[in-house]
């Protein structure tokens, strides 16, 4: 039960009087006290009776209106606990336990116009998530934010692991390790860890309707929320009454905790709202993209163009020979002519094929052959556009059968393009209010037409997938293709940085599997190929590519076969280990099997780890189909060393696991009949 104090104290004045109320975690891990001190709103965070979060303050800069900070009282405030468990349809984990105690205060202005909104605390064991909730009231209908005021004072110092944000390239940074003193201003998820081993993650969740979160570095280890800019002279526009998104903070002792604490951002959100939506099947694809990005072919039209009616054909033979669900066809519709990122895609028709790419005929003989087209929309970040075509766009793919769709910004932030009532062009950012307005169009139209929607260059993932189960996955990071041509290319210790930042937002579409290890020109993969294999397991997403080029894959039929092996869709995940930047190693079990499956991956480190197979059932006996790095493994020199041995084991062993620098082991463990 929760745990509530009230200060009596009188109450002179609103400038005098000061009062608190506490709340705490279901197991008494966490505490949240929000005070009323000299008439500003604070917030602390505490856990096992020691500060995570210091006293920190609350508000908002209101355009035209000034601080909603001053002169504040709590007027009335109460707690509730719920427990429950909820089933995704899809995701890491099939059942998800929601355990938190809530406790809400209104707050009022005792000064001005008496203005109030309620500040909403939900507190779990590994992590707390607050909003401000504005009702209706006839004082402040119309509220116009130009920023928000509240704050994150990290009580210790430690290590930060941040991308920045407000620069060109939105999500797609290699990740700062600093001093958490050191941190500009960043994009969420961003990750610490204080120097007795407490990790952190401040995030948001459930951003609709909303300029999204970037945390600015103020002084010492004190962050202020910044929102996202806006063409307008205000960050968010709204009508009460209106919740604002959930600001996160996830809080364990240890980084694979960290990780398995995501479910916070998930039980922040709506509950599905989408009734049934078995019509999305997890699934993996191949499809025509890794060439264009190793200059082999081209998206535009003409003597190298990738998406013509042949190499269509000859993608979907081989997802039907090798049991691929999909085959993404990037570059087939008319406007990719011309420097199409410079006119910010205003020639794009999405509707329209080029000549030399017949699309009925490509998804009668994709249907003849069991297979599923993947859509592709590349927008160039001109929202505007695709708005006025979305409708036409999407009946032309729901007719054709194809009910999955990656759609692409790709533009500079703050080129996202739209028009105005008046046809004037206006220029966004990828994460302002207005893409979070379009997104939610984009995802609600295609909802309707039973289509699941992938976005690259997005706004980052907020846990949406849980109310829109066809928002299935996004980009929103440096994914394979800095691989191909990166400058500088994606290091070996990338995705394990992934996993404990940018992953605890949600599925990414990463891109993995690239068996061949070359990029453009002299460009290579720095992984070993084991390492491609256990990203299947250790980058979760429900769809999942198998990126490289179809005859590299039948150059090494060994390893691709556990590609083809492993599935998308989980029952259980456990983090078995893991440092943030280091390496990890997961075990999932499929959920429509009794298989379980681990991946490992390192940096350019090698390691020899211990892993307990505890996570098996207990009394039953697995045959492990293990790939992993040579004993002469070196992402640099060695990569393509892999070793391929199978074994008997069960729930009492333990597996000596040597991991290449840069490398990786991948295993399926399927229960022994």
């Amino acid at each position: 039960m929760a745990i509530v104090a009230l200060l009596t104290l009188p109450w002179v004045t609103p400038a005098a009087a000061q009062q608190s109320v506490s709340v705490e975690s279901p197991d008494k891990i966490l505490s949240v006290t929000l005070v009323i001190d000299g008439g500003i709103a604070h917030y602390r965070v505490d856990r096992k009776g020691a500060p995570v979060i210091a006293p920190s303050r609350l508000g908002f800069m209101l355009k035209g209106g000034g601080k909603l900070e001053r002169g504040m009282k709590i007027i009335a405030h109460a707690t509730r606990s719920l427990d429950e468990r909820w089933e995704q349809p899809w995701g890491e984990s099939r059942f998800v336990r929601n355990n938190f105690t809530e406790l809400r205060a209104t707050l009022g202005e005792q000064i001005k116009s008496k203005r109030r909104f309620d500040i909403v605390f939900r507190v779990y064991d590994d992590g707390v998530g607050f909003r401000y909730e504005f009702p209706d009231q006839p004082q402040l209908k119309d509220v116009i934010i130009e920023d928000e005021l509240t704050e994150f004072t990290v009580a210790r110092p430690g290590t930060a692991w941040w991308i920045p944000a407000g620069e060109w390239n939105r999500y797609e940074y290699l990740y700062n390790r600093t001093a958490i003193a050191e941190v500009g201003t960043a994009h969420t998820p961003i990750t610490m860890r204080t120097e007795d081993g407490l990790h952190l993650a401040f995030h948001e969740a459930a951003l609709v309707d909303y300029s999204s979160m970037w945390l600015r570095h103020v002084e010492g280890q004190r962050f202020r929320a910044q929102l996202s800019p806006s063409s307008q002279a205000w960050k968010v526009r709204r009508t009460t009454p209106f919740p604002t998104p959930w600001r996160t903070i996830q809080i364990t002792d240890s980084a694979a905790a960290l990780y398995q604490s995501s479910n916070l951002i998930l039980n922040l959100n709506e509950p599905n709202k989408l009734g049934d939506v078995s019509w999305f099947r997890p699934h993996k694809y191949v499809g025509i993209w890794w060439a264009m990005h190793l200059a082999q072919a081209s998206w535009e039209s003409g003597p190298n163009h990738g998406a013509t009616t042949d190499n269509a054909k000859c993608h979907i033979d081989f997802a039907a020979k090798y049991g691929f669900r999909g085959v993404l066809i990037e570059g087939w519709n008319v406007g990719w002519n011309g420097n199409w990122i410079g006119d910010s895609g205003r020639n794009f028709d999405f509707a329209k094929a080029y000549p030399d790419f017949d699309i009925e005929a490509v998804a009668a003989y994709a249907r003849k052959k069991g297979v599923r087209i993947v859509g592709h929309h590349e927008t160039a970040g001109n929202a505007g556009l695709y708005e006025a075509q979305l409708d036409r766009a999407l009946d032309l793919y729901h007719r054709l059968g194809i009910d999955s769709i990656k759609t692409g910004y790709v533009a500079d932030a703050g080129g996202v393009l739209r028009t105005d009532e008046e046809g004037r062009e206006i220029w966004e950012w990828h994460d302002g209010q207005f893409m979070t307005r379009h997104h939610q169009k984009v995802i609600e139209a295609a909802a309707s037409r039973h289509i699941a929607i992938n976005t690259h260059e997005p706004v980052k993932d907020t846990g949406l997938r849980r109310t829109y189960p066809n928002w299935v996955s996004r980009e929103g990071a440096r994914g394979m293709e800095y691989a191909a041509w990166g400058s500088p290319p994606n290091p070996p210790e990338h995705e394990a940085n992934l996993v404990f930042t940018r992953m605890l937002s949600g599925p990414m579409d990463y891109t993995p599997g690239v068996l061949s290890l070359q990029g453009k020109g002299d460009n290579r993969v720095a992984s070993t190929i084991a390492k491609q294999l256990a990203l299947y397991v250790v980058l979760y997403s429900p769809i999942q590519m198998a990126a490289d080029l179809p005859e590299n894959y039948e150059k090494h039929m060994d390893a691709f076969q556990f590609i083809r092996d492993v599935p998308v869709d989980w029952e259980e995940t456990r983090v078995l280990n893991g440092e943030v930047g280091d390496f990890v190693t997961f075990a999932r079990k499929d959920r429509n099997s009794r298989d379980w499956y681990l991946g490992a991956v390192t940096d350019e480190t090698a390691r020899d780890m211990r892993v307990p197979l505890d996570f098996l059932e207990k009394g039953r006996r697995y045959r492990a189909q293990i790939y992993r790095d040579g004993a002469g493994a070196d992402w640099k020199n060695s990569p393509f060393d892999l070793a391929i041995e199978s074994r008997t084991v069960s729930a009492t062993d333990t597996l000596d696991l040597h991991l290449a620098a840069g490398g990786g082991a991948a295993i399926r463990f399927t229960p022994v009949k």
